[in-house]
């Protein structure tokens, strides 16, 4: 069955987004959910279904419990980091579309600077897992964290088809172009040019500093329900015209690195594919999207994977502007998680139903639909949302 059209979303709702919050992570999930429940127009007693991330450390029953929802009919929780983002409005979509829930809240909360971050030691390590026997493969050569990850990927990529250094610089400084004009992000007011991308220090090569998203504390929630009660809303619907999940062949775990070509992303070509034949749009249709940018040679990669340039074309894509607003196309209008913030590519999929209610602040004109990714190298997600005619 195809669900495109039939559930949207009437609410958003996000808290600051900072280096130190200050306050739980449970606290900030329930102010992100108050705020958007606030612009839906509804109540905690109408909500009855609830999503998030296996990462969450924010229990269903602990936000139900504080916040009087009286009832919940489905619940459930979507793994692999950033790659749930989509999932989690995927997996709500769908239970408001089979009737098993009626108003569903996706919610992802964190204080992923304050509190954790990569590189702190266990006192104890844990009984060994299957993700943890994955690792063992990377860990002992010096490949431990997720920029390392990547960097390998990227190398690969760069050399396959002459991208540079000053091509990934290009992504960090059209989404601090747009963060620069966004009240909401950490670097509002604060541009930066390809110089200071190119003079940032190296973190593993070929990735620098100004490569590498920010790490953030904040929250994130969307509402979602069936078009034909978000149109009695108050905000205008924001249809979701598609959303997909995608795991690839010989997948892992953002080290697919055993596949005959290592140099793409073929379970984010399965998600755009999804969205295209669930909606029956295509790339020249969309105007902006909000491609998850956790390192920016995987934002070049999905421009390729969605089809909005061929097969190692992407680093001419963005030349001149290219993803910046006036150009081929407008890249993360926020200044995405490089610029506005880190939350796991919820804050891309706020930004999304923004640019179709037409209030962005960075507004694209005559915009209709709207692309919002999940993480990269990782099962992954999107969502394309679109006006409601």
């Amino acid at each position: 069955m195809s669900i495109s059209r039939e559930t949207a979303i009437a609410g958003i709702g996000q808290t600051e987004f900072s280096k130190d919050s200050g306050r739980t992570e449970l606290r900030l999930a329930i102010e992100a959910i108050q705020a958007a429940l606030k612009d839906a127009g509804l109540e905690p007693k109408d909500v009855d279904g609830m999503v998030t991330f296996t990462l969450d450390r924010n229990d269903e029953i602990d936000i139900a419990r504080n916040m009087g929802i009286p009832e919940l009919t489905f619940y459930s929780r979507v793994p692999h980091g950033g790659g749930a983002a989509g999932g989690t409005i995927h997996q709500a979509a769908m239970a408001v579309a089979t009737g098993m829930a009626d108003v569903v809240v996706a919610y992802r909360a964190f204080n992923e600077r304050s509190w954790y971050r990569y590189g702190i030691p266990r006192d104890r390590q844990p009984a060994p897992t299957a993700d943890m026997v994955h690792y063992s493969w990377i860990t002992p050569f010096g490949l431990s964290t997720p920029a390392s990850w990547v960097a390998m990927f990227a190398r690969r990529y760069m050399h396959e088809f002459g991208a540079t250094s000053e091509d990934l610089g290009r992504v960090t400084v059209a989404d601090r172009k747009h963060a620069a004009t966004n009240p909401d992000a950490f670097f509002y007011q604060r541009p930066i040019t390809l110089e200071d991308h190119q003079a940032s220090r190296w973190i593993v090569e070929p990735l620098r500093l100004l490569d590498c998203c920010q790490e953030s504390d904040g929250a994130v929630a969307i509402v979602v329900t069936s078009t034909e009660r978000a149109r009695d809303l108050p905000q205008p619907p924001a249809l979701i015209e598609g959303v997909s999940q995608g795991v690839s062949y010989e997948q892992w775990s953002m080290n697919s690195y055993y596949r005959e070509i290592i140099s793409d992303l073929p379970e984010m070509g399965l998600v755009a594919r999804q969205l295209w034949e669930q909606s029956g749009l295509g790339p020249s249709d969309v105007k902006a999207a909000m491609l998850y940018d956790a390192f920016t040679p995987m934002v070049l990669v999905q421009l390729e994977e969605f089809g909005f340039c061929g097969r190692g074309e992407a680093k001419d894509f963005v030349k001149d502007g290219g993803i910046e607003i006036g150009g081929n196309l407008a890249v993360n209008t926020n200044g995405g998680q490089l610029g506005e913030a880190y939350i796991h590519g919820m804050n891309g999929i706020a930004e999304a139903v923004r640019q179709v209610r037409r209030t962005a602040v960075n507004q694209i004109d005559g915009l209709e639909h709207a692309i919002a990714t999940g993480g990269t190298g990782v099962p992954t997600s999107a969502v394309l949302v679109g006006v409601d005619r």
